[in-house]
């Protein structure tokens, strides 16, 4: 009998929350265990699993082994609040099932405010390219315990949200990596210091024989680093480190500043894992990136247009504000609690924003009055509007959707409103 069938076999479990991530241990725990389910929307539950799903009434009637929650939901704004609050305790994650189901399997954690999926990305296709078993898995989109055919030597490359830790109980891994950390998702946690403490569990769960790298030039982390003994090994990433090899990069997608740091990352574990640099910067020369995380949709003399739904902050934002001249730089959506713009005044010049959304007053009032701006309702407008304002700039222009905020108030999700951004462009670029 193995670990996990030691640990789950005959429990009561309660998995609330039917998304990938709530299927995926559905279908992982079921086999030798009582689960039953919970969803805030009953339509999210497949007709033939109806005969599983729990009535709200009839929680308190079954005493539950542990409850299984998708990092998505808030437990101090959902349905069964009270419940959740009252049975904190046994509330786990799909990350902790993965570790008592695995814990020898070596992980690689990525975790930070923003470039957590392009390092995530990068990094596996580096240990791919080096003839690895490597598998993406963790909020990048990928389950983790949808993974078959797991074998000793196998690598795991997890990206792993604030969410996700602040849920988890047992989750540890060999490797840990936190990129930055600036005030985000405070409307879940509350206080920057919540939050800050959510992701600082990834490398305060580790032992002498793991390694944590951490930003070197990050004020949050280096406090956080002061205040915590740290048992693991610390690796403080500069990526100034690496400049001599920022020199042999030929992609664009490299040519900002938040990219060379996501690449520093990449090198120092390969350093580590004794990765040989060449093949990371080969690697880097063709990589593409991810959808909708500055994309480049476009590229020709006179004009570069870069797709950047997944900005959700403006700190997400300012290393490509930072990077380029003449940007014609579109932004709106829910803004996030806290957020605040900081860009140096040197910059200013070369931006003209063009603000949606619901919280565009909002937005523009966070923008420098020295920025030039314009203002609409809608993405559509915004991007109309631009369109018109750019027909007699004849210098070379920078078209950057990096919204800022969450796509809530008008779309699904950022890949929705990524699509949405792109069929506009395509359409514009038709009728010129």
């Amino acid at each position: 009998m193995n670990d996990r069938q030691v640990f789950f076999k005959n429990k009561k479990i309660l998995i609330y929350g039917f998304g990938k991530s709530g299927i995926s241990c559905f279908n992982f725990l079921n086999r030798n265990n009582i689960c039953k389910i919970f969803d805030d929307n009953k339509k999210n539950i497949p007709s033939k699993l109806r005969k599983k799903l729990i009535n709200v009434n009839k929680l308190t009637l079954i005493r539950f082994d542990y409850i299984v929650i998708s990092p998505g939901i808030d437990i101090k704004k959902c349905k069964i609040s009270n419940y959740l609050t009252k049975n904190r305790s046994k509330i786990i994650t799909e990350l902790d099932i993965f570790e008592i189901t695995y814990p020898k399997i070596n992980k690689i954690t990525i975790t930070g405010t923003n470039g957590k999926s392009t390092t995530s990305k990068l990094l596996f296709e580096v240990l791919k390219n080096n003839k690895m078993d490597v598998r993406l898995t963790g909020n990048i989109g990928y389950p983790i315990l949808m993974e078959k055919k797991i074998k000793k030597k196998t690598i795991f490359v997890i990206e792993a949200s604030s969410y996700q830790l602040d849920y988890s109980k047992y989750f540890k891994s060999k490797y840990s990596m936190i990129l930055n950390l600036n005030p985000d998702h405070l409307e879940r946690h509350g206080t920057f210091k919540n939050y800050a403490e959510a992701k600082f569990k990834i490398v305060k769960s580790q032992n002498k024989n793991d390694y944590a790298f951490l930003d070197n030039e990050n004020k949050f982390i280096s406090e956080l680093t002061k205040n915590n003994q740290l048992k693991s090994k610390v690796i403080k990433v500069n990526y100034l480190e690496y400049n001599r090899y920022f020199k042999k990069i030929d992609n664009i997608y490299f040519n900002n500043s938040s990219n060379k740091k996501n690449l520093s990352y990449v090198l120092s574990i390969a350093k580590i894992l004794k990765i040989n640099f060449k093949k990371v910067i080969d690697t880097a020369n063709k990589f593409k990136g991810l959808n909708y995380r500055q994309q480049i949709i476009h590229k020709s003399k006179k004009l570069l247009i870069i797709n950047d739904s997944k900005s959700t902050s403006f700190s997400s934002t300012i290393p490509l504000l930072e990077s380029y001249e003449n940007i014609y730089w579109i932004l709106g959506g829910l803004a996030k609690k806290g957020d605040k713009f900081k860009l140096k005044k040197k910059y200013f010049s070369n931006i003209k924003a063009y603000v949606y959304g619901k919280d565009r007053n909002f937005l523009i009032n966070s923008l420098p009055s020295k920025i030039f701006y314009k203002s609409s309702l809608t993405l559509s407008k915004a991007i109309k509007i631009l369109n018109n304002d750019i027909k007699n700039d004849f210098k070379k222009k920078i078209i950057l959707f990096s919204p800022c905020a969450a796509s809530f108030d008008q779309f699904k999700n950022f890949e929705e409103r990524g699509k949405f951004f792109n069929k506009i462009i395509q359409h514009i670029f038709k009728q010129n």
